[in-house]
């Protein structure tokens, strides 16, 4: 798994007429360069707490209970969660499943290296059969075509797609 940088840099809080006022903080998730953000709220990160000691030994999640609303106090848990957060990815080697969804990060499953393509001992009957695991496919990737609203065109990828796509066409 390539390197994970996470961050809480805001937060947010959020009223409606349905239920009554919560906090949504904003996760800076950072992978393979590449930049998204996931927004949640803390009874999220609370799930996710429950969820991980069925299968590690996460850090200590902020208190549940909050006295005070106060931003001193949001700001203490934003950094509380923050720290959650980069905790859980340094003390792991192999992140859970269930991390990586609620960071909404694509994931493949792990298998060791000879389970995933074969092994060339031809002596045992079971170490010669190939493993195949289902191939995810993406309609589109976020990150192939520019943002319509970007006011510079990325001539890079649409020079690869012309070459790519349209070859056998001449040059304007």
């Amino acid at each position: 798994m390539p390197p994970i940088s996470v961050c809480i840099p805001s937060f947010r809080s959020e009223n409606n007429h349905i239920e009554r006022g919560y906090t949504v903080f904003r996760i800076d998730v950072l992978i393979n360069g590449r930049q998204h953000v996931v927004e949640k709220r803390y009874s999220e990160f609370h799930s996710l707490h429950k969820m991980l000691k069925k299968s590690i030994k996460p850090p200590e999640i902020p208190s549940k209970h909050v006295r005070n609303w106060v931003p001193k106090v949001l700001e203490q848990r934003r950094q509380g969660l923050e720290l959650y957060l980069q905790t859980i990815i340094m003390e792991n080697e192999v992140l859970p499943k269930i991390f990586l969804d609620f960071l909404n990060i694509r994931h493949f499953p792990s298998l060791p290296k000879t389970e995933s393509c074969g092994s060339l001992d031809t002596d045992s009957v079971e170490s010669s059969k190939l493993s195949h695991q289902p191939i995810m496919v993406f309609l589109n990737d976020p990150y192939l075509l520019p943002d319509p609203h970007d006011a510079f065109p990325n001539v890079v990828i649409e020079g690869v797609i012309r070459g790519v796509f349209y070859a056998d066409l001449q040059p304007r």
